[in-house]
């Protein structure tokens, strides 16, 4: 088994080096845009050819929601491009990817978790081109799995936990959506249950929803920053998003049905709060 990492340096590619090197250490290669850019079509074909892989984790993504809208053509090259040129190779080579995807291909305007199966309608460029990407993906690749998560956050990069908690130190008050649902989901779990499906002893192809357990809205993801991190100084003020507008469209509802995923893998799904308060001992050391 030879795996490679795309994306490495990212927030989910860095929590997968610390799971695979931890799991099966010196068997996993560590790309990011500047040692591979995927949207170079001669380029990955080159590297994948000479690099004799069993298992493509795609963790490279464009994933600046709101500059997306303005960006149509990078979003895409990354998104679509990207993702077709990784698998264009993988059935001829036997190389089996795990691809990252989106709760944004939903429109969220059903409010029961979304499943597998049901009908996609991404609202921004961001989650249209991550839907193309997965229609690709599986027509080149069949043999391919699909993680639809959202919410993502971790100790490293730029993401909602760093944004509150830095904001929270140099604002007198903070404003944060309430009607946008979703689950926030921790980087580290989301490695641990990737690293689940490549060890698996049975590969199951198609998409899978991953994401942790229990349902928030941001405001109520914000809260909880504050609680857990002893921030007592800052309140923040519940806001609808017709308050806060952005240049991309947001689903309001985004909840994944985790089913297919529990019947599958014995990894255990850990609450989001759980997840959160973890992820804050980390950012504190």
């Amino acid at each position: 088994m030879k795996i490679l990492v795309t994306g490495a340096n990212g927030q989910l590619g860095r929590e997968l080096r610390e799971v695979l090197e931890a799991k099966r250490p010196g068997i996993t290669v560590y790309v990011d845009r500047e040692d591979l850019d995927i949207t170079d079509r001669a380029a990955t074909e080159d590297f994948l050819r000479n690099g004799d892989f069993t298992h493509i984790i795609n963790c490279a993504a464009y994933t600046a929601v709101d500059r997306a809208e303005e960006e149509k053509l990078e979003c895409a090259a990354v998104n679509i491009d990207g993702v077709t040129n990784l698998a264009r190779l993988a059935d001829e080579l036997g190389i089996k990817i795990v691809h990252i995807s989106t709760d944004y291909v939903f429109d969220g305007h059903t409010f029961q978790p979304y499943t597998e199966s049901d009908k996609v309608n991404p609202l921004s460029q961001y989650g249209t081109t991550k839907r193309k990407g997965e229609t690709s993906l599986l027509g080149l690749a069949p043999e391919s799995i699909i993680i639809r998560t959202g919410w993502l956050y971790s100790p490293h990069g730029k993401n909602f936990v760093k944004t509150i908690l830095e904001k929270s130190a140099s604002e007198p008050m903070l404003k944060v959506v309430t009607d946008q649902i979703g689950t926030p989901t921790y980087a580290a779990d989301l490695a641990e249950a990737i690293a689940t499906i490549v060890f698996a002893r049975q590969w199951t192809p198609g998409i899978i929803n991953y994401s942790n357990e229990g349902v928030a809205s941001w405001y109520d993801f914000a809260v909880a920053i504050q609680r857990l991190a002893g921030i007592k100084n800052c309140p923040i003020r519940p806001i609808l998003t017709v308050d806060y507008p952005t240049p991309a469209q947001r689903p309001l509802y985004s909840v994944l049905n985790k089913t297919r995923f529990r019947a599958t893998y014995s990894t255990p799904i850990p609450h989001w709060e759980e997840s959160l308060a973890r992820c804050l001992a980390r950012i504190k050391q």
